[in-house]
């Protein structure tokens, strides 16, 4: 059986191996196809174009919430970064921590993507800065958005305007229309970012957080909650015509992930025996961040279901058992 596969990232290490054809799910012969993930979302939402593809978990759980049955989640996690310490800000808006938030205009691609529901998630639990707390301005337009075809309409709430076709959100941050952007993303050839200015290294913004990384690893140590933000679907004509498929592509994506982190631990171990590594550091390097099935990350599944539930993308709490077929549930 040959079946279409999108990936939104060509060198992620824990994909690579199912995307070169080293690891082959059983049964399967896959063609894969690498679109940035802004596009292939859009895509799938709107016009089912791949098989079996990466999808944004927080879009995943408004459409299966929303009615929308023509996907099969597998519990496989392929993108998973703290996006919400990337908050990007004016120098002279005078934001200096989370509170100072409150009021701002802040532009975001999508407001219900993954890493904008993160971030506004973190925001408000760990900061009592709540979405309705601040003004969003939305990049993508209907004809190009995700939440045009998951039916997204903004909670009552919640203060969205859409950022003009003529312009884009990097010049209007720029021109000091926004005062930041709770996620900013340059167009990196797809069909649907419009923003082009790389305004990361520009002398007039900065990170929120004086120090991303060392943000991450405080909320870690208190949550042990490592975001997931891209998950995978299947067509469910081809898993319930093929009901075997869904656990073989499980399996192969497994294979690739148990390949990657093999070679991420042989280079801890070389660091390890040289004693680059400091101790105190030696047991968080050995830790597996990036696992699959639903055993290793309900917590961050709960999590994230909680967010969606909480900021009204989706109507009611969806438990895991809404969420994924029977025969995945065990993993």
């Amino acid at each position: 059986m040959k079946l279409q596969l999108s990936i939104g990232m060509a060198d992620n290490p824990r994909t690579r191996a199912v995307l070169e054809g080293t690891v082959k799910p059983d049964g399967i012969e896959l063609i894969p196809t690498c679109v940035h993930a802004s596009e292939l979302f859009w895509r799938q939402l709107h016009f089912g174009d791949f098989d079996i593809s990466e999808m944004s978990m927080s879009e995943l759980l408004m459409a299966v919430a929303g009615g929308d049955d023509r996907w099969v989640p597998i519990p496989v996690f392929t993108t998973r970064r703290m996006y919400q310490f990337g908050i990007l800000v004016r120098k002279d808006r005078g934001i200096e921590v989370p509170a100072d938030l409150k009021g701002k205009k802040m532009g975001v691609p999508e407001y219900a993507q993954t890493a904008a529901l993160w971030t506004r998630g973190h925001l408000q639990h760990e900061y009592d800065v709540h979405p309705r707390d601040m003004e969003f301005w939305m990049e993508r337009n209907d004809d190009h958005s995700h939440g045009s075809a998951t039916g997204f309409k903004p909670p009552d709430d919640v203060k969205l305007s859409y950022i003009p076709n003529d312009t884009n959100m990097g010049e209007m941050l720029l021109e000091g229309k926004l005062d930041g952007a709770i996620r900013y993303l340059v167009n990196t050839d797809n069909l649907v970012d419009r923003s082009t200015l790389d305004l990361f290294k520009h002398p007039d913004f900065k990170y929120l957080y004086a120090d991303p990384h060392a943000e991450g690893v405080r909320y870690f140590e208190k949550t042990g909650i490592y975001p997931i933000n891209h998950g995978m679907v299947i067509k469910r004509e081809v898993a319930e015509r093929h009901p075997w498929a869904v656990l073989n592509v499980f399996k192969a994506f497994e294979k690739a992930n148990e390949i990657a982190e093999k070679a991420r631990m042989e280079a801890v171990h070389y660091h390890l025996e040289t004693g680059l590594i400091p101790r105190e550091y030696r047991k968080a390097v050995q830790t597996p961040l990036v696992r699959h099935g639903i055993k290793a990350n309900r917590k961050v599944l709960e999590t994230i279901a909680q967010y969606s539930y909480e900021q009204g993308l989706t109507p009611r709490l969806m438990t895991m058992e809404e969420l994924f077929p029977p025969q995945v549930m065990e993993q």
